[in-house]
């Protein structure tokens, strides 16, 4: 449509460590935030293991955004959503999570 304004395509990384290496908890988080990832429009998400280190994860999740929300990228960090998601990750992530943004440049 001429009228939706301009998206920009955005991925995030989260990276952690999980004692015991067993990813159950973390995948069946991923099931369950699905609707989440929609939110965004057009998202994808998927979680690797470290072949060297298996307790060594990255999740990676690619989103579209409208352009002025992500002007707003803090505003949009804020939302109770996706606060009570980041808690989620809190909670089962005792060494905590290293997260960043990216943006495809070629």
């Amino acid at each position: 449509m001429a009228d939706d304004p301009p998206k920009v395509r955005r991925t995030l990384q989260f990276r952690f460590t999980l004692p015991g290496a067993n990813p159950e908890h973390i995948i069946a988080m991923l099931r369950a935030a699905k609707p989440f990832y929609e939110v965004f429009g057009n998202g994808r998400a998927r979680l690797l293991q470290n072949v060297d280190d298996p307790a060594r994860f990255l999740q990676e999740v690619e989103y579209d955004m409208h352009e002025f929300m992500e002007i707003n990228r803090q505003r949009v960090a804020s939302d109770p959503r996706v606060q009570a998601y980041l808690q989620t990750w809190r909670s089962i992530l005792p060494n905590g999570v290293q997260i960043d943004v990216y943006r495809e440049i070629e």
